[in-house]
C-alpha cells in the first residue's frame, strides 16, 4: 500500500444515517486512515472521480473532502500526477492524533461540571476508563 505510485483500495463507508455530511466522513475516515499509518506517505489516492463512482455519491463531494484534507497538509495533488498522501512531520501528526482526544476530554469534563460531578469524582471516573482501557489492551495482546 506504501510508495510512490501505489494506488490504494480504501475501506471507506458513507452512510446516509449519520448527520455529518458525505464529504466530511470521506475527509474524517481519509484523516484517520493517514493518521493511523494505514495510508502511508506517497500512496496514490483514487481520482476524485474514480472514488465517487466507488461510493456511488457525486464527484463535487469527493473532490470536495481532497481539497479540505490538501489544504490541511494530509494530501497533495499534482496535475496529471493525482492525489498522493503527503509526508507530514512527527510534530504535525502527534498535534492531530491529540486534537480530537483533547476535545474529546473537554467535552467529557464539561458533561461531568453539568452532571455535578466535583474534580476528585471526574478524576476517579478518568482512572477507572484507563484501568479498563489498559486491562483490554493486555487482553488483546494475549
Amino acid at each position: 500500500m506504501s510508495g510512490e505510485g501505489t494506488q490504494a483500495r480504501i475501506p471507506l463507508r458513507l452512510s446516509m444515517d449519520d448527520p455529518e455530511p458525505m464529504y466530511r466522513q470521506i475527509e474524517s475516515q481519509l484523516r484517520d486512515f493517514i493518521l493511523g499509518g494505514q495510508l502511508p506517505p506517497g500512496t496514490k489516492l483514487p481520482s476524485v472521480r474514480a472514488l465517487a463512482k466507488e461510493l456511488s455519491c457525486s464527484v463535487i463531494t469527493t473532490r470536495r473532502a481532497y481539497q479540505d484534507l490538501e489544504q490541511a497538509g494530509f494530501l497533495r495533488t499534482r496535475q496529471g500526477m493525482g492525489t498522493v498522501v503527503a509526508e507530514l512531520d512527527e510534530e504535525v501528526l502527534s498535534r492531530h492524533r491529540r486534537e480530537p482526544v483533547e476535545e474529546s476530554f473537554r467535552e467529557a469534563v464539561r458533561a461531568g461540571v453539568r452532571a455535578g460531578l466535583a474534580a476528585e469524582e471526574l478524576r476517579e471516573i478518568f482512572e477507572k476508563s484507563l484501568r479498563e482501557s489498559e486491562q483490554l489492551t493486555e487482553r488483546r495482546r494475549r
